[in-house]
């Protein structure tokens, strides 16, 4: 045999063996319903991710999937940091702007960390589902997703990356004189221990009200009011740096970027954490100049933490009239299919069932552009052991920690010489436990309140032309009517859409024929139109409702053969031919 033909051999050998490996790798594992099988971009879910690692996944998401997602960036933070959003549709099915759309976001709230991967989360799934589902598939060709999973990056490093609680920073990066003394920033919080995490400091004291649990030395109990206890409380881990008696107290912001929309906004005395005017933030801004330029956003999602709520506005009593009852119906069979897909959350009304909120984000979609709108708060203890403990109990949170996460989640007491106080313990849980998840439960609710998102996209307008008759008045003369139809619940334009005309209206339009009037049908059976004399071909269209549909009626002249279109901002197109 000469050496071509070995090598041949050889080479045919190594490809069979090659092959042989894939396919013994490939019996290896199997398809588990409703995952992707072989994802195109592999990602970790029991993690978190800083801004540039969110923003890396979304770059290979994009790299990976060219015609279902694009990445760009919207706007600059404070430290001039970019706001990246994704956008997810099916490209080779129309423009994104051509669809209705749905805004997700996650992370205004800098220590509400998870929203940033669940946003992800939604777009990997979709992205990657996209080849083997049937759904997914036709989900991208008829809507639009542009998903921003951090719009507070700035902060978002700093809570990984700099010593914090689990509830800080909640603002943004500017450096703001939180205790009224004329400096700035000037007594951060101090990491005594350098772990990472500022936790909790205790002392022994002849009047102590705590002592140690003698079954659990990690928990203080409280004495009876008979008795004296071995420690006192004083405090979160720090130090005094400028001498004003308060520990940790002019550290990042006292703002909350969540008080800084632009609709029902009050100034600080009123709505703590407001800044100076609506839209201070640039962050904010971003988005607020990105969803003006997108008029076929229909629906929007936002992502904090925590307490396992689907919320919706109003935010304060004051405007509970914005939202009406035909608007609510809506709202509420969305957020009840949320509470079936989301075991544990409920849903609710922000002013009624938690606490008045002025100038927030949801408000400011819904009222300021007529989007339906939820914010939901992740993370509940049902999670753990599937009983309504409630946020922040200590002993359920303890006992996660012994038999669920065994010790990951507690900094052990430990002394440290105090420049202030003496002798103290540091201890407690760390940042990272409580408000967000451990890594265990990251993807399963990831993935419950990306369907949930998913569910309520779906339900954005879809129109199609139906029901097209002809009817012949004499002299060549024919009476063309249509029923436009809305096959989905969300109206191409809410009651608060309405109520201002923010949105232009809907047109339907007939071509290829000559039109010599124009009527919106207001009862067919009765016989009541309405005409527009200007432009007949072009019918403005007030609203197509949700589950319901409109008929419009021409006269026309010379119609062998024609078409009719509908253009709608939130509700997209479509057509129908003769």
């Amino acid at each position: 045999m000469n050496t071509k033909k070995i090598l041949a051999t050889l080479a045919l050998g190594a490809l069979s063996l090659g092959a042989m490996k894939v396919n013994a790798q490939q019996e290896n594992f199997f398809r588990a319903i409703g995952t992707p099988h072989k994802p195109k971009v592999e990602i970790a879910w029991n993690r978190y991710y800083s801004a540039e690692g969110l923003w890396d996944w979304m770059k290979k998401i994009a790299a990976a999937h060219p015609g279902l997602a694009k990445v760009e960036s919207i706007g600059k933070s404070v430290e001039g940091r970019d706001i990246l959003t994704i956008t997810i549709t099916d490209f080779s099915a129309g423009k994104d702007t051509d669809k209705p759309a749905m805004w997700i976001d996650g992370n205004i709230h800098s220590n509400e960390v998870q929203g940033g991967e669940f946003s992800l989360y939604l777009a990997w799934y979709l992205t990657e589902m996209h080849a083997d589902n049937e759904f997914i598939k036709q989900l991208l060709k008829d809507k639009t997703f542009y998903i921003t999973p951090t719009i507070n990056p700035d902060a978002r490093n700093n809570f990984f990356r700099e010593p914090n609680t689990a509830s800080s920073p909640r603002s943004g990066m500017l450096v703001l004189d939180n205790d009224g003394d004329g400096e700035a920033g000037e007594d951060r919080m101090d990491d005594l221990d350098g772990d990472g995490h500022i936790t909790l400091m205790i002392r022994k004291s002849p009047t102590g009200r705590y002592i140690k649990d003698p079954l659990d030395p990690r928990k203080l109990i409280q004495v009876g009011p008979d008795q004296v206890g071995v420690y006192e409380m004083i405090g979160q881990e720090g130090i005094d740096n400028d001498g004003d008696g308060v520990v940790n107290d002019d550290g990042i912001g006292y703002y909350d970027p969540n008080r800084d929309w632009g609709w029902n906004w009050q100034p600080d005395y009123i709505q703590r954490g407001a800044l100076r005017y609506p839209f201070t933030l640039p962050e904010n801004r971003s988005v607020m100049e990105f969803v003006m330029k997108h008029p076929n956003i229909a629906a929007a999602q936002s992502f904090h933490n925590s307490g396992g709520m689907i919320l919706r506005g109003p935010g304060a009593e004051e405007d509970v009239n914005t939202y009406n009852r035909e608007d609510i119906r809506i709202y509420d069979a969305i957020g009840n299919v949320g509470e079936e897909i989301i075991p544990g959350y409920r849903y609710i009304v922000v002013y009624k069932d938690l606490y008045s909120v002025f100038g927030g984000e949801l408000d400011w979609f819904y009222g300021n552009r007529g989007i339906f709108t939820y914010s939901n708060e992740l993370m509940v203890s049902y999670l753990y052991f599937h009983k309504n403990e409630g946020r922040g109990n200590q002993d359920e949170q303890l006992k996660v920690d012994q038999l669920l996460t065994f010790g990951d989640a507690f900094v052990n007491w430990k002394e440290y010489e105090h420049p202030q106080f003496g002798t103290v313990e540091i201890g407690g849980f760390k940042k990272t436990f409580g408000r967000a998840h451990p890594g265990f439960l990251l993807e399963q609710d990831a993935h419950r309140n990306a369907a949930f998102t998913i569910f309520h996209g779906y339900h954005t307008p879809k129109l199609s032309v139906m029901n097209v008759r002809e009817e012949d008045l004499g002299g060549g003369v024919k009476a063309v009517t249509a029923t436009i139809f809305n096959e989905r619940m969300i109206p191409t334009h809410a009651s608060q859409d309405l109520k201002y005309a923010i949105e232009r209206p809907d047109y339907v339009t007939i071509s290829g024929a000559k039109v010599l009037a124009g009527f919106v049908v207001e009862d067919e059976d009765m016989k009541k139109f309405k005409e527009q004399k200007s432009s007949p071909e072009k019918i403005a269209v007030e609203n197509i409702p949700g589950m319901g549909a409109v008929k419009v009626r021409w006269i026309v002249s010379s119609a062998s053969d024609y078409s009719i279109t509908v253009d709608s901002a939130k509700g997209g197109k479509a057509s129908w031919k003769k």
